[in-house]
């Protein structure tokens, strides 16, 4: 395949700023901030980006760790990319070859697990790229990067569309490590991914003294000899009861969907004769379109309903985030594929086959003479891939598994580009516990050269978006069509959040705090205390 002088500039660049990416990668990997806490994440991306040159607004759509970054070089197409950068609590791992948590941190700690500290480095470096091909070519044209935090409650994608951010897009690349087979080197066709609510229930008892049950006569409420209203701890945990246990009420149990649960807050009280104030429970949803989400959501609000009458106490809910399923273009995708063809899959070699060993030998395992998976280094084209995923599936379904990108892609033609992280071979039988893909993830030999090869394609890519007219129209066209004429056609879903939606970062999502201990985590046990 021939290449342009131009596109040859922006592989190039990757190249000799290898060191630099991977450096900066180790950065962001050790920050390890999760989801509406990315301070330090943020921080550094809207430094690094002024000083390219970049206008950033911070704090985007209200959110306090999003951003989004703009350069132009005059008039032209606009086109976006975007990095992530939150991390998983309870995931704290070092770059190393054993288990351990990063220094001075307990295991419960965040830390990256698709990884999105190298899904944002390679879009980061591929936009470096091709801002300076821009430059030193006169490729006009505006280039956005959108810092997206908190997409493990799929929560900025979302609310950046609300607020209008991608009406103006002519086109957007997404990417993400790859998470399951077969999607490994490749892009996706028809089956993106699908529906995702997240929303928190909050229960508070605020007038225990009036309960049922309560002692008329002691002047002291919390009498140890009365009986204490029952209270938010209570509330919570009927409510969790009966989400689970109606789970086969809420949908048939053919396709794919799910929700999952995090506790925000519980008690507020001392182990005393004291009644628990207040109570919060985060819930993420994943369904196959937004009708089953509005089933289990309103299954879950009169579940909230009857624990907290239950219990004595008031409920709401709070909305975090409601990301549309994905809209394919086949003409972006194809396109995008075709530059990763160009690069070529990753390949382990050299000191990463060494870490690979002794990670092994340290897990009890014979050491294998090639110890990656063989699909992470091969293509799959996006139609054989599509093929593979829909054998999986039942032949009603549309969508599989959910992210928030696909509210990119209700406002111009938007690909989404998988590419392999190091993942090992295990044998016969074997299945490796989560701190090996982790720690294969911060470790620099290993993660690498999946950086390299996302970086090139998403330049090359963005570089095409600016430079072949003809391709951009012709994505264009496709969106149209599969819209009913565009941004509120006829065939357009609209964002499911609303214009004036109030961002709840304020929440107790988990975090990083100081105190006079210095820096740690919010549950900071260690086994070692």
């Amino acid at each position: 395949m021939s290449v342009s002088a131009e596109k040859q500039f922006v592989l190039d660049w990757v190249a000799g700023h290898a060191s630099q990416l991977s450096k900066w990668h180790e950065v962001i990997w050790h920050f390890a901030e999760p989801a509406f806490r990315e301070y330090k994440s943020s921080a550094w991306y809207v430094e690094k980006l002024r000083a390219e040159g970049f206008e950033v607004e911070a704090g985007s759509g209200g959110m306090p760790t999003a951003f989004m970054a703009s350069w132009k070089n005059g008039a032209g197409p606009t086109i976006a990319t975007y990095v992530e950068y939150d991390a998983v609590p309870g995931n704290c791992q070092a770059a190393t070859t054993r288990q351990e948590p990063r220094k001075g941190l307990s295991k419960y700690a965040p830390g990256h697990t698709d990884p999105h500290s190298a899904l944002g480095m390679s879009a980061f470096g591929g936009a470096l790229a091709t801002k300076a091909a821009m430059e030193k070519f006169g490729i006009k044209g505006t280039l956005k990067v959108f810092g997206e935090p908190a997409e493990k409650v799929r929560a900025s994608k979302p609310i950046h569309a609300a607020k209008g951010y991608y009406d103006d897009l002519d086109a957007a690349v997404s990417f993400h490590p790859a998470y399951m087979l077969p999607m490994v080197n490749t892009t996706i066709w028809d089956t993106h991914c699908g529906v995702g609510y997240n929303y928190i229930y909050t229960f508070t008892c605020d007038a225990p003294q009036d309960w049922i049950a309560s002692d008329k006569y002691s002047p002291i409420p919390q009498n140890h000899l009365a009986a204490r209203a029952p209270g938010a701890n209570d509330a919570l945990i009927h409510f969790y009861s009966l989400n689970e246990s109606l789970r086969r009420s809420m949908l048939p149990f053919t396709g794919l969907w799910s929700f999952n649960e995090a506790i925000l807050t519980a008690g507020q009280a001392t182990a005393d004769n004291l009644t628990p104030q207040i109570s919060q429970i985060d819930y993420m949803l994943r369904t196959d379109s937004i009708e089953q989400a509005e089933i289990i959501s309103n299954v879950m609000d009169n579940n909230a309903e009857a624990a907290a009458k239950a219990t004595f106490c008031k409920w709401k809910k709070t909305w975090v985030a409601k990301s549309r399923p994905g809209l394919a273009n086949h003409t972006i995708a194809q396109a995008t594929y075709d530059n990763l063809a160009l690069v070529g899959a990753p390949k382990w070699e050299g000191e990463a086959i060494r870490v690979a060993q002794e990670m092994q030998r340290n897990l009890g395992l014979d050491p294998m003479e090639k110890p990656f998976l063989p699909a992470t280094e091969s293509l799959i084209s996006p139609q054989e891939c599509e093929r593979l995923m829909r054998k999986q599936m039942p032949e009603w379904q549309k969508y599989l598994t959910s992210d928030d990108y696909p509210d990119y892609t209700w406002h111009c033609p938007t690909v989404r580009l998988i590419v392999a992280r190091p993942m090992l071979s295990a044998p016969q039988g074997y299945t490796y516990p989560d701190w090996v893909a982790n720690a294969l993830g911060g470790i620099p030999a290993t993660i690498d050269p999946m950086i390299q090869t996302s970086a090139k394609t998403i330049g090359a890519t963005l570089l095409d978006l600016f430079s072949k007219p003809d391709l951009l129209q012709a994505a264009t066209d496709e969106f149209n069509e599969r819209t009913g004429g565009g941004i509120g056609g006829s065939k357009w879903l609209a964002p499911l959040l609303p214009k004036d939606f109030k961002v709840p970062h304020q929440y107790r999502w988990p975090e990083y705090i100081t105190t006079a201990r210095g820096e740690e985590w919010t549950i900071p046990y260690r086994d070692d205390e």
